[in-house]
């Protein structure tokens, strides 16, 4: 947000606050990407980008110096997008995978509309779902990966949303779902892998030093092909 890595609590964008992590000096979001890869091997990067997602510009030439210097590492990009043309759009600018937001989206798509690689990203608040009629009970249009966001839990430490997760499960069983909101440590972890959950957006406890290089080890072991998501980043940094 504002070309800044913002820490992000409870959904509350207003109150949000350029990022103090362990793993860095600063809020540039180069050099935290910098600071999380050292930590460990990420294969992807979820980005929130907040000012695209209010509706007041976007994080584009960022995401573009973030592909140049880590051509490896896949990035999931949420930039508000209304629907899948303009998600399909984003896409070609070759900058990483679109995710849907449900709280972006002013219809619910079928599972022909999304753009190829595209994730959706169901998106709770305390009153409930946030997005369009339907969508959350519609199961048989979402796309193979589907993130599960509880915002109200995103940066509080409070655990993951195991009732949202279970319900999606039992939804959509063949779907890889991706908690978001609420790890705490490397129990979490261990539950949500024994769960199956296919990955794990993270933030939090990665800047504040509670997830180490074997809790992150033993979560990729469980799921070699979706590791933990590496982080959730606003605009672009960790946490939305």
């Amino acid at each position: 947000m504002n070309g800044q890595v913002v820490r992000a609590r409870a959904g509350r964008r207003a109150d949000y606050r350029p990022l103090h992590s362990a793993l860095c000096e600063g809020s540039v979001p180069e050099t935290v990407v910098g600071g999380l890869l050292e930590l460990y091997p990420f294969e992807r990067l979820y980005v929130a980008d907040l000012d695209a997602i209010q509706g007041r510009g976007d994080h584009g030439d960022v995401l573009a110096c973030l592909c140049r210097a880590h051509p490896a590492l896949e990035l999931w990009v949420d930039a508000g997008f209304a629907d899948p043309a303009a998600a399909a759009a984003w896409q070609a600018r070759g900058v990483g995978r679109p995710v849907l937001g449900s709280e972006s989206l002013a219809r619910g798509p079928v599972r022909g509309d999304y753009p190829p690689g595209a994730i959706l990203s169901l998106d709770f608040r305390d009153t409930g779902f946030v997005g369009p009629a339907g969508l959350a009970e519609a199961a048989g249009d979402w796309p193979d990966d589907v993130i599960v966001m509880s915002l109200p839990r995103v940066g509080m430490g409070g655990g993951p949303d195991w009732a949202r997760l279970a319900g999606a499960r039992r939804l959509a069983p063949g779907c890889r779902l991706h908690a978001a909101g609420g790890v705490r440590d490397a129990a979490d972890l261990a539950a949500l892998a024994d769960a199956g959950v296919a990955g794990v957006l993270l933030a939090s406890a990665l800047h504040e030093g509670v997830l180490n290089r074997k809790a992150l080890d033993d979560f990729h072991g469980a799921h070699p092909r979706h590791a933990a998501t590496g982080a959730r980043a606003n605009g672009p940094a960790p946490g939305r």
